[in-house]
């Protein structure tokens, strides 16, 4: 069993006395903004046991959720300077540290939960994590982050028409923001943590989101619908800061990546059990769960994919990501 978390320290990882023996235990401090009871949570725990058992209890990650240690971005930026060890963020806000990654911003574009995961775990998907060293910055995995459908405060979306006039909040992600506005809303940036205020206050109409992220802050209980129209399927990263993974051994990094790979795959499972249970548990809450013929909300975002075809660096991934379905 690993040891509770909450060691002192100044920097992303530090020795502190082993239990018992004579090796020291290298600590690395894993922040993240989700809920405790969320699947990418629950992954993570899993990760950290299966860490501490392979390195014989030299190495175990303390995880710290709930925007502890601040938001995805503020992780991002304590990762780049090596004062904090691991994070997951989602690659809507990556993509400001990242830029390749706006390409999984793109409205629409899997075909299907399958195609996603074989471009994840493919070669681009997997050139992506590992391809962040200039930006200080190396992925380990991604978790399932589903798909972001449209919740609202007082107006269902059945059309997107009915995002017209209306206030969403987005994340931070330009990308994001593009596509809700092709959608014929008003994108606006709204804090994680400050969601559930503005649309309480109606400081926004509505925002978008996946269910399990949608039942877990408790927005169903200001926003009474949830359209599933699943305009975006960016998924979250597991990073580790370059800085420590530089300093680490060949024995030390292939613990960290086997126990990662592993935690996404019991994710993907947690994941999928988690949507079922989200959406049973806002209807019996009273939200009404409207299922919108998508292809009306693809052809409003096509002008998003139009000028990502343009780029010359999200262009050939466009293309790529194509090519597999």
């Amino acid at each position: 069993m690993r040891p509770p978390a909450g060691a002192s320290w100044a920097l992303a990882a530090a020795f502190v006395a082993g239990c018992g023996g004579n090796d020291p235990v290298e600590v690395i401090k894993l922040a993240h903004g989700l809920d405790p009871s969320h699947p990418v949570h629950e992954a993570m725990e899993f990760m950290a046991e299966r860490v501490w058992e392979q390195s014989g209890g030299t190495l175990r990650i303390d995880i710290y959720p709930s925007e502890q240690l601040g938001s995805e971005r503020e992780n991002l930026e304590l990762l780049q300077i090596g004062s904090l060890g691991m994070t997951k963020v989602s690659t809507n806000v990556l993509e400001g540290f990242a830029p390749e990654f706006r390409i999984f911003g793109l409205p629409y574009l899997f075909e299907d939960d399958a195609h996603r995961f074989r471009v994840l775990d493919g070669p681009l998907g997997q050139e992506l994590l590992t391809g962040m060293e200039r930006y200080r910055l190396r992925g380990l995995t991604y978790y399932d982050a589903g798909s972001r459908s449209f919740y609202t405060v007082r107006r269902p979306i059945r059309t997107p028409e009915d995002l017209g006039g209306l206030k969403i909040r987005t994340q931070e992600s330009a990308v994001a923001m593009e596509t809700v506005s092709a959608l014929g809303a008003s994108a606006t940036p709204v804090a994680w943590g400050e969601v559930y205020t503005a649309l309480q206050q109606e400081v926004v109409d509505g925002a978008e989101n996946n269910p399990p992220s949608f039942h877990l802050s408790r927005h169903y209980e200001v926003s009474r619908y949830l359209t599933l129209d699943e305009h975006s399927s960016a998924p979250d990263v597991l990073l580790i800061s370059s800085l420590l993974w530089e300093r680490f051994t060949p024995e030390q990094r292939g613990w960290l990546e086997a126990a990662a790979t592993e935690s996404a795959e019991l994710q993907r499972r947690l994941w999928k059990t988690a949507t079922e249970n989200a959406l049973k548990e806002v209807r019996a809450a009273g939200v009404e769960v409207i299922r919108p013929d998508k292809a009306a909300f693809a052809a409003r975002a096509q002008p998003v994919h139009a000028r990502f075809r343009s780029d010359p660096v999200l262009g050939p991934m466009l293309e790529e990501i194509e090519r597999t379905r």
